[in-house]
């Protein structure tokens, strides 16, 4: 059958895509005989909005590279399924008065739908949803696991609580010290919630960043947040309190004239006396509501409440007074900072403010300066001063190690290595989450439920809505609360916290190796054949959350012995975002919003929805590129480019953009001129589809025609240049590789007499073919099966492969420098040793001009690209 002769790709791409279908062609299991290779997406919430083309940066390149490793004889594990449970699934329900669970299925089918319209090769049989009761049994059962092994913890905490609308915030729903929703004022309220102890392992969260090949940025946003640092705690007497801080800079005691604790220190109430009760009061309420990056926002100005209390300093019995202050928080060290104004900027602005008592310790030699004449805080690391024994000592690590043993030696205090990163909150006082699996009895304490009664079923609720005393729904439904004890059989209640939507993340990858298990999460065999997983593609912006708590479960899973492998992602990259030109306008003081949806400072300017437009006059209207969302209305949805220029031209434009980590603007023209790419290929093999054949092998030997022969190295090269660039995510130089070899193609074309074949065009016709599959999947199997008659689906053909000799260039370009600088271009012969380049080098009239007279010293030689001569 031979193609028609207009490139209908709505036909050809509904027509792939229920064969493909019909074969189910990406279905895999495990086979010994292959090599595996896992590559995955980052786990999708499905939201009412649908995906828009700027998801499809993500997924399009990875499902080119996959089936890419797939034609390389990979056995390919490409799975996908659905973050279904969490806070953005309850409010949206909340909003539209609908069900959760029959929501997000509806959600998740018209992503599925999407999905498929672009051609993406997913092992559908493998799909799974986090709020399937078959899916979070198995999380609840690892929560366990956790518990057993001593790393779940239930302790009293404080929670973001809106007096209002009587409900628990989580920390992006508060805006400015408000409920994002009311507007008003948030208060911290103490409740009982579940903790996970990610910081025991800390250590080998940081260790095993240097084992994986991620991008450094996340890398280091990683090391960050863990945040280790090496210091010493020290204990300050207060009276009979023992108020213990943590400093990385023990050396500078001698010059702390202050403490600070947070507002929330558990001594604050006990040290107040009675004349500062009432400010003090005053104060603990007003940190209360706000953010703790509020509170350490740069150049935000100091504030604070003196308690009335001393504390005697333990390096030199000075009475030191201890005040609150906001921006000490109590979640890094211990809460509470020995104040070192000479040498913190921050407790100099405080101590400058208050009047307090400013020491240097640290003194350049031969000088003396004194804190009256001090404008600011001195970095300067000089010799110690006003220290005691430590007198002259040079600053440097040793001398802080020194400072620490010290203090470990006088009883005072003992070195430690702390970090900023806090144990994981696990709890939500929400409906829509995983239910914790613990039984709270009257006598017995918090009880696992046993493994064999997993699942702990979440209820189904008519009214999911905030409880209004700030636990979760489930502590109003009775028959879900109440139960017996596993160990006693005597009445007990069931916990009502559901867990937060990180936990079904936090694990997933290893359930797509084996979905439907029903004994286990997973099988050791499946584990052992699939995992970790081989390419791991997502955004950036869940560097320190996602990924570090999926590293954490992974490692306990591997001490439990369940898993081979302790770092679940071998190799992680991160597509840029898509951005759409965008109208908005600059609000009013009182409406700006801390929201930033782009790639720049939005605070002047706002969106405006599609709908709205009318109600603005066009002078007040501003035009900026905005990342595609749907709060800015200015989503772009692959059903409508699928429609317009197809599936096929949608995933090679959103390759040929930009390089895959960068943010690119979306253009109506760049996808046009992918699909005018796809078409120009289409008519090519359906112009010279007719009287093709196979046998070009038999003839493209005898070629003598520079054209055929420059064609046919071009094919070669293409080859091994595509599939590096494919490797290494370089997909917009893959396809302006392909647009490139397609010139060449026409070029032969055209210089053929009528009637006459080339096998050079032959060859390349069938190569473009196998080439394009990754990047155009339906008009690759259109074109082999209808242009060219041959069978398969190129999804399980071959890669082809490349004659290295029939690659290889004839000429050279040799780039000719004197001292570095390039003074010559020479064509010469390819294949050249050393010596021949250095004498053609050195036989350029222009290179001559600028060694003669001169003695030359050395000559360099880059062997086929460059000579480099040094001359004195």
């Amino acid at each position: 059958m031979a193609l028609d002769e207009r490139y209908n790709f709505n036909e050809i791409e509904k027509k792939w895509q229920d064969r493909w279908a019909e074969a189910n062609l990406y279905h895999v299991e495990i086979d010994p005989s292959k090599p595996k290779y896992y590559g995955l997406e980052f786990f999708p919430y499905p939201s009412g909005a649908g995906l828009s083309v700027g998801h499809f940066k993500n997924y399009a390149p990875n499902d080119a590279f996959l089936r890419y490793k797939s034609m390389r004889g990979f056995n390919v594990l490409h799975p996908m399924g659905w973050d279904a449970f969490g806070m953005p699934a309850e409010n949206e329900a909340i909003n539209k008065k609908r069900q959760p669970s029959t929501m997000v299925r509806e959600y998740a089918a018209n992503y599925k739908r999407q999905l498929n319209l672009i051609g993406m090769g997913y092992d559908w049989d493998r799909e799974i949803n986090s709020s399937d009761p078959a899916y979070y049994h198995w999380t609840q059962w690892i929560f366990l696991m956790l518990n057993q092994r001593g790393l779940a913890e239930r302790k009293n905490a404080n929670i973001n609580w809106c007096p209002f609308d009587k409900t628990a915030l989580a920390n992006e729903e508060v805006v400015n010290g408000r409920c994002q929703r009311c507007g008003t004022p948030v208060e911290k309220k103490a409740m009982p919630q579940w903790y996970l102890k990610i910081t025991e392992y800390a250590e080998r969260l940081l260790s095993g960043l240097d084992t994986v090949d991620w991008p450094e940025g996340i890398k280091m946003q990683q090391r960050n947040w863990i945040g280790r640092s090496e210091g010493a705690e020290v204990d300050f007497q207060a009276g009979e309190h023992t108020i213990t801080v943590f400093t990385t800079r023990p050396d500078t005691l001698w010059g702390a004239t202050f403490m600070v604790l947070a507002p929330e220190h558990p001594l604050v109430e006990t040290l107040t006396t009675p004349e500062h009760t009432d400010d003090i009061a005053a104060y603990v309420a007003r940190a209360g509501r706000l953010a703790d990056i509020d509170r350490q926002a740069e150049g935000r100005e100091k504030t604070g409440v003196f308690t009335g209390s001393y504390a005697s300093n333990p390096v030199n019995g000075e009475q030191v007074p201890i005040w609150i202050a906001d921006y000490v928080l109590t979640g890094y060290g211990t809460g509470a900072i020995m104040a070192v104004p000479a040498h913190d900027q921050r407790d100099f602005d405080f101590a400058r403010k208050f009047d307090l008592p400013i020491i240097p310790v640290y003194q350049q030699p031969g000088e003396a300066i004194t804190g009256e004449s001090m404008t600011q805080a001195t970095t300067d690391q000089g010799v110690l001063t006003n220290s005691g024994a430590f007198n002259g000592l040079a600053y440097s690590k040793a001398t802080v190690r020194q400072v620490s043993a010290w203090l470990e030696q006088q009883g005072k205090g003992k070195p430690v290595v702390n970090y900023r990163f806090r144990d994981w909150l696990l709890s939500r006082q929400r409906y829509w989450g995983v239910p914790i699996p613990i039984i709270h009895c009257p006598e017995h304490g918090a009880v696992p439920v046993p493994e064999d009664q997993l699942p702990v079923l979440l209820p189904p609720v008519e009214n999911y809505q905030p409880s209004g005393t700030g636990e979760s729904p489930l502590a109003t439904i009775p028959e879900f609360v109440n139960t017996v004890c596993p160990i006693c059989g005597g009445a007990a209640r069931r916990e009502t916290d559901t867990m937060a939507g990180f936990a079904c993340s936090s694990w997933y990858f290893l359930r797509f190796a084996d979905p439907h298990n029903g004994s286990a999460p997973f099988s050791s065999e499946a584990a052992k054949y699939w995992l970790p997983v081989d390419t791991y593609v997502g955004g950036a912006e869940h560097a320190v959350m996602h990924l570090l708590y999926a590293r954490f479960w992974t490692k306990v899973l591997y001490d439990a012995g369940k898993l081979e492998f302790d770092e679940p992602f071998t190799r992680l990259r991160n597509q840029g975002m898509m951005l759409a030109y965008t109208p908005g306008r600059k609000p009013e003081l009182d409406e700006r919003t801390s929201e930033d949806s782009s790639d720049e400072p939005i605070e002047d300017w706002v969106a405006i929805k599609p709908e709205d437009l009318p109600k603005y006059k066009p002078e007040e209207i501003v035009y900026r590129w905005a990342k595609m969302s749907k709060s800015a209305g200015n989503v772009v949805t692959p059903d409508e480019t699928a429609a317009k220029y197809g599936a096929d031209s949608t995933r090679v434009y959103e390759m040929f953009i930009a390089p895959f980590e960068e943010t690119v603007q979306w253009s109506e023209d760049g996808i046009r001129g992918s699909f005018k790419f796809l078409a120009r290929v289409y008519r090519l093999v359906a112009q010279q589809s007719e009287g093709w054949t196979p046998d070009w092998r038999a003839r493209v030997g005898d070629l003598t025609d520079a054209k055929e022969k420059a064609l046919r190295r071009k094919t070669h090269q293409t080859i091994v240049k595509i599939a590096d660039d494919l490797e290494n995510f370089r997909f917009n130089t893959s396809v302006a590789g392909l647009m490139e070899w397609v010139n060449a193609m026409y070029e032969v074309v055209n210089a053929l007499p009528a009637g006459e074949r080339s096998a050079a065009l032959d060859e390349a016709i069938e190569n473009l073919i196998l080439i394009l599959a990754p990047f155009a999947p339906h008009l690759a199997d259109e074109l082999w099966q209808v242009g060219l008659g041959q069978s398969g689906f190129l999804y399980k053909h071959a890669w082809p492969e490349s004659d290295p000799e029939v690659a290889k260039a004839d000429e050279i370009t040799l780039v000719v420098q004197v001292n570095g600088k390039v003074r010559d271009k020479i064509t010469a012969p390819a294949g050249l040793d050393n010596e021949s380049l250095k004498a053609i080098a050195l036989e350029s009239e222009r290179v001559q001009e600028h060694t003669h007279g001169k003695t030359i010293r050395n000559v360099i030689v880059v062997p086929g690209k460059l000579v480099n001569i040094v001359v004195g």
